[in-house]
């Protein structure tokens, strides 16, 4: 990713892993000066925001493989495990 200037690609692919990155990183420097200016990430990154916090909020019974599929794409690990 370029840490100048990153496009939206380069920050929907970035923004799930960088959610346990330093907040004062390069990469994320540059993702929070391209999610201040495009309304398109803005939005994609709220929607990942809240899907995280409410599959945390409610204790949502699914099927394991369900719920493993659900946290590898949500890139979180574990806890019971």
């Amino acid at each position: 990713m370029s840490k100048e200037n990153p496009n939206c690609k380069e920050v929907m692919q970035h923004i799930c892993e960088s959610l346990g990155e330093d907040l004062n990183s390069e990469k994320c420097v540059a993702i929070k000066h391209h999610l201040d200016n495009c309304s398109g990430c803005q939005s994609y990154f709220k929607t990942v925001e809240l899907t995280i916090d409410l599959y945390k909020k409610y204790n949502v019974q699914l099927p394991e493989d369900a719920h493993k599929r659900l946290m590898s794409f949500l890139n979180l690990s574990d806890c019971d495990e």
